[in-house]
């Protein structure tokens, strides 16, 4: 997964790969502080982060270091080295996609296949209109409805089994037939649309630019805030495709704008509120991936809270008394 995946971008921002249903975001069920980090910071802490080097299969002395840095967006120090573990490649892989005929179809089959225990390695959702835009940059064929690309990892008895049970989910929400990838070659182009969403949906509009927002919120609350984020979109005349790695929760919306359309800029803000706020409705984050940044600082304040807020602020002048590292994001 590295041809497809910025370990710094997932290290600091928490950001994960599609496979992470199959391989894990963190592995703390087998080594509480994987993966080991060498990290540089302006303090004289940086030999006490530097020693985090486990090697047992678990620890519970002191505090996880390492948890802190993941996610800290480059906020308390630098990482310049990072131990990963990998996993083998699975006897059988298989993809398939699924059309439905309505984006509520498409997540409560999410919902409904993860609720089941399926041991499945992916699932991607992408609405009609990104499905659309992955038709037209990539020169693919499928239908113009809500989609599911889905894969499978196991031995062969028991990708057969998946697929069988993931499909009968799929058919009782009017799933279409499953669209079979096989071989590397087919699940290679299959992927290669997914990996190029941003690019398929700047192509839906000719000279603007993008902005990505993201929110997660529990698997049991994604049908109804997708449904609700669809109907904002349309209603607010927007265009902002819709796709995420639903399997956690997490989805992203490409706004497509154009940067000389003050009205146009001013609702897509507000539309990204919106959109935060009703997944922190929800018990959810304003954020799965992408980080606060400076963009969602305010946000991140009504998340935790201004004692939440102030305790970040002591760890971050504990950490970069100078406030030379990114300065000005997070908190």
């Amino acid at each position: 997964m590295l041809s497809v995946s910025n370990m710094a971008g997932m290290n600091q921002c928490t950001a994960v790969s599609p496979l992470m249903l199959s391989s894990g975001r963190r592995m703390w069920s087998k080594s509480a502080r994987w993966p080991v980090f060498v990290i540089h910071t302006t303090s004289q802490l940086f030999l006490l982060v530097q020693g985090l080097g486990w090697k047992e299969e678990k620890t519970s002395a002191g505090y996880n270091l390492t948890s802190l840095f993941v996610g800290s967006e480059g906020t308390l120090g630098i990482i310049t080295k990072a131990t990963l573990r990998l996993y083998g490649v699975p006897e059988a892989t298989v993809a398939a996609v699924c059309a439905f005929p309505s984006v509520q179809a498409a997540v409560d089959s999410t919902v409904q296949i993860l609720q089941c225990g399926i041991p499945i390695a992916r699932i991607e959702f992408l609405d009609d209109v990104m499905i659309n835009a992955c038709n037209k940059y990539n020169d693919l064929g499928y239908p113009v409805l809500p989609t599911l690309f889905l894969e499978f990892h196991g031995s062969e008895n028991g990708v057969n089994e998946q697929v069988q049970q993931a499909a009968e989910i799929t058919q009782l929400n009017g799933g279409s037939d499953f669209t079979w990838a096989t071989d590397q070659e087919q699940r290679n182009k299959l992927w290669t649309a997914r990996h190029n969403a941003w690019y398929a949906a700047l192509a839906l509009r000719p000279g603007c630019r993008g902005y990505s927002t993201d929110v997660c919120v529990p698997i049991s609350k994604l049908p109804q805030i997708i449904v609700e984020t669809k109907e904002d979109l349309i209603t607010s005349r927007l265009t902002g495709p819709i796709a995420g790695h639903v399997g956690d929760g997490n989805f992203h919306c490409i706004m497509v704008l154009d940067l000389n359309d003050k009205e146009e800029v001013r609702k897509v803000k507000e539309f990204t509120d919106r959109l935060a706020r009703r997944a922190l409705a929800m018990n959810g984050t304003c954020t799965g991936e992408h980080g606060i940044g400076i963009g969602k600082r305010k946000l991140l304040q009504e998340e935790i809270g201004e004692v939440g807020i102030e305790a970040m602020k002591q760890i971050k002048t504990i950490f970069d008394p100078k406030n030379i590292m990114n300065p000005g994001k997070v908190v």
